[in-house]
């Protein structure tokens, strides 16, 4: 009877369940028919999400090129390593694998992984060699992965590095001309989509959806042989006199375009370490100095320009030294009676001080503002400074005559080489250029034409025997040009045994085409003159520029006029008797 009663109560829990197991079929197979044909979208996005990715382009930076050509900052494809730490799968076989092969730490690479491990993608070594990344590719380890990007290569290495700058790893510009026009040479990233394993690993390419655009090329105004010239005269002359850094710009006196621009100390922007920081420095733009005599070309040119001199005036440097507002000008010896010629020529501070002292005292400052001191270049190089010059004309007599030879102010170097270019170019003031100029600027006149032919002339002497800069004499070439030797400044004023050495000149004289600005920072060893240490390197960087741009020597240009002249004066009298049989 027992056995009886308790039957239907299995019979009932049995048919429970079935009932329920069959309820949940039925609601599977309608969630399933809904999706399938009802809401597919939702299964297609799930699949998606799981096989496909959108992945960018790289775009490829444009190419920094010299004045022909030549690059001098170009972009190489290479691979970086990433993982999805959801997926990498951490222990020590795979770690250790992977941090040999990448030559990275393995506790680092461990605990970079862990730290990041909500994460889907994180870097652990960017930039690799080609072979180091297809070695990566090899392992076939779950959740790491290639990514392709571009290195920037810098083939001059030191020789232009302060000028042409550098990108950081993200291939964006951070110094120099990589800087400056960034936007210009970066391109535009490209997206993709494609479609992924299980693993992460990208198996095919299902469509592009924006191709990237490579950047914009640049030719830069420097030629890379006299850039290496410029450097290689300028580092043999900062080891021989071991002087703390140095600078050198030579500019095309027709056009305004820098061709060279060195510095040192220097780096290889190429390997760059955190002890160069120092070195990124352009010095020729931003460093600035006391110019010291070089500015008496300017302080004579005042005085021509007021018309009270000329080059042949009597000027009574007696006794050699002179009192003004309880301080002391004075000359290194007395040079008497000397006329404005050889006041350039042996650089007498007594001889501009009774120039400039003779004239208004606003006069000078304005000559020295018309030939652009006091305000950046039209370089547009980053970090370019202004140098400094009075406001106001000075009110003491003294602080006049300090500003007459070259104190009280302060230039770059790339300033003192575009005032030395306007008086090689007749007076005309063009815009400084970095980049190639394809046409050149006409510019403005900013000293009279006469007095800038009459200045060059003068500033001639300079090297001539007799003259402070003998040093600077190019073979076969005139030379115009002038020294500097300026002391600095310290904690208790100028300092005896700290100097700058300066020499900046033109050549040829008979018809400019170059300038060339040397400045060298604290020579040491007892030879300070700019006429010593500064000089020479202005004649072996003038000389080698000069023979590269095949100009031809003063006497060769001298011929050459006499011939035109002879040839026109021949055709006018063939006119004039023509036009007598004629009548």
């Amino acid at each position: 009877m027992k056995h009886e009663c308790e039957q239907p109560t299995y019979t009932w829990r049995y048919l429970f369940i079935l009932f329920v197991l069959l309820l949940g079929i039925v609601g599977l197979l309608a969630r399933l028919l809904y999706l399938g044909v009802y809401d597919s979208n939702f299964l297609r996005k799930q699949g998606n999400a799981r096989t496909l990715r959108t992945v960018s382009l790289p775009a490829f930076r444009g190419m920094l090129t010299d004045r022909n050509g030549e690059p001098l900052a170009i972009s190489t494809p290479v691979a970086s390593v990433w993982v999805n730490p959801q997926k990498f799968v951490i222990n020590e076989k795979n770690i250790k694998k992977l941090a040999t092969l990448i030559k990275v730490d393995p506790k680092r690479l461990k605990k970079r992984i862990k730290r990041n491990k909500h994460r889907e993608f994180v870097y652990v070594r960017r930039q690799l060699a080609p072979n180091q990344a297809e070695k990566v590719k090899t392992l076939k380890l779950p959740g790491v992965h290639l990514t392709r990007e571009f290195r920037r290569y810098y083939p001059e290495g030191e020789v232009a590095a302060q000028l042409v700058g550098f990108t950081n790893i993200d291939d964006r510009g951070q110094e120099g001309m990589e800087l400056a026009y960034n936007k210009w040479l970066r391109g535009i990233p490209g997206r993709k989509r494609v479609l992924v394993d299980r693993l992460g690993r990208s198996v095919a390419d299902v469509d592009t959806l924006r191709e990237a655009q490579p950047g914009r090329n640049l030719a830069l105004s420097i030629d890379r042989r006299i850039q290496y010239l410029a450097y290689r005269d300028l580092k043999r002359a900062i080891n021989k006199y071991k002087a703390k850094s140095g600078s050198i710009v030579v500019l095309d006196v027709k056009t305004g375009e820098v061709l060279a621009m060195a510095n040192q100390p220097s780096f290889n922007p190429n390997h760059r370490t955190k002890g160069d920081v120092a070195a990124y420095r352009n010095r020729a733009v931003t460093d600035v100095f006391e110019p010291g005599s070089t500015i008496k070309s300017f302080s004579v040119a005042n005085a021509l320009t007021n018309g009270h001199y000329t080059p042949r005036t009597k000027i009574n440097t007696n006794p050699g030294w002179l009192m003004l507002d309880g301080h002391k000008v004075s000359d290194e010896h007395d040079n008497g009676v000397i006329d404005v010629t050889t006041i350039l020529q042996r650089s007498s501070n007594m001889g501009v001080t009774k120039l400039t002292l003779s004239l208004p005292a606003d006069s000078l400052l304005g000559t020295l503002q018309q030939v652009g001191f006091g305000k950046r270049t039209a370089s547009g190089f980053p970090g370019e400074v202004s140098g400094y010059l009075p406001k106001n004309p000075p009110r003491q007599a003294f602080d006049l005559a300090t500003l007459s030879f070259g104190y009280g102010m302060s230039v770059t170097d790339l300033q003192l080489a575009q005032a030395y270019a306007i008086v090689a170019a007749g007076g005309i003031k063009r815009p400084v250029s970095l980049l190639r100029v394809d046409k050149a600027v006409p510019g403005r006149q900013a000293l009279s034409r006469n007095v800038s032919r009459e200045l060059l002339t003068m500033l001639e002497s300079v090297v001539e025997p007799g003259g402070t800069a003998t040093r600077a004499q190019v073979r076969g070439y005139r030379v115009a040009g002038k020294t500097g030797t300026v002391r600095k400044v310290g904690p208790d004023g100028y300092e005896k045994n700290h100097h700058v050495a300066i020499f900046v000149g033109a050549a040829p004289v008979s018809n400019p085409r170059l300038v060339v600005a040397v400045m060298v920072n604290d020579p040491s060893g007892g030879q300070f003159y700019g006429g010593l240490v500064a000089a020479p390197v202005f004649s072996q960087v003038m000389g080698g520029a000069l023979r590269l741009l095949d100009i031809p020597p003063d006497h060769q240009l001298m011929a050459q006029h006499q011939e035109i002249v002879k040839t026109v004066s021949s055709f006018i009298q063939s006119s004039t008797q023509l036009r007598s049989a004629y009548v």
